[in-house]
This record gives C-alpha cells, structure tokens and sequence, in this order.
C-alpha cells in the first residue's frame, strides 16, 4: 500500500458491493427457507458497515492526495457530502444486521420482522452507496461526469 489514497481507492468498493451480495444471499435464505444462509447474509451486511469505517478513515487521507493533484475541490467535496450519508446508513444497517443476526440465532419471534427490515434498509443504502460511488468516481474519471453527457447531447 502506498498511501491513503492507495488504500482508499482499495477498500471503498466493498461498502457497496457487500449489501448487493447480503440481500442477495438474504433472498436466497427466504427461497430455501435456511436460516444459516440468512445468519451469512447477516455477517456479510455486518462486514460491509465495517468497510465503510475504514473507506471514511481513508477518504481524508485521500483527500489532501488528490487535491495536491489539482483535482476538482467541488467534486471531491460532494463525494465527501455523499459518502457521510452513505456511511451513516451503513453503520446503521450494520447495527441492525447484528441484531436481526442474535434474533434469528435466538429464534426469536421478530426474528423476520427485524429480516425484512434489513432488507428495506439495505435497499436505501445500496441508492446512497451508487450516489456516493459514482460522486467519487467522478473526481478522476471525467468520461462519467453527468455534464460532459449533457454536452454532447445525450
């Protein structure tokens, strides 16, 4: 690992790639009627609120890197606005997973209830983590930036 820059360009997928593979894995657990696969699904929300502390950790290490760099302070500081929205909710969908995780482990009766909860709120984190993706990838990448589609008229 070179810098924080280096470490969060690494770690910054998982925050969003992990609830896509969770509530993917939760459905599966609901199809096959499985609690262990639900009790997986679980961990993994639990590990991607986990990645999320360590993406915000780095984000402003990175920062002071890619502003050295002479790149766009308005994007980074949306990216920043948009990533604290996105984090937040993942370590509330984290806290949630933990306790829908010791319901369903307890066998207790809001045991899906506290299921279907996560899965609500995985579905809001996911649209907060594509805003929060795609304002960070637009700092570097200039080919998604919604304006340069707009000049060329699409």
């Amino acid at each position: 690992m070179n810098n924080e820059a280096h470490f969060h360009l690494m770690i910054n997928h998982f925050p969003i790639i992990l609830p896509i593979v969770g509530l993917i894995i939760i459905i599966l657990g609901i199809v096959f009627k499985n609690d262990l696969v639900k009790r997986i699904a679980f961990g993994i929300l639990i590990t991607g609120a986990l990645t999320a502390f360590m993406a915000m950790n780095s984000g402003e290490g990175a920062e002071e890197i890619v502003e050295e760099l002479g790149r766009n302070h308005k994007l980074i500081h949306e990216h920043e606005e948009q990533a604290e929205s996105f984090a937040l909710l993942s370590y509330i969908l984290g806290l949630i997973s933990v306790i829908a995780l010791w319901l369903n482990w307890k066998k207790h009766p809001f045991k899906d209830l506290s299921m279907y909860i996560t899965m609500l709120l995985t579905t809001i984190v996911l649209y907060f983590g594509k805003s929060a993706g795609t304002s960070g990838g637009e700092i570097t990448h200039e080919e998604i930036r919604s304006e340069i589609s707009e000049e060329k008229g699409e």
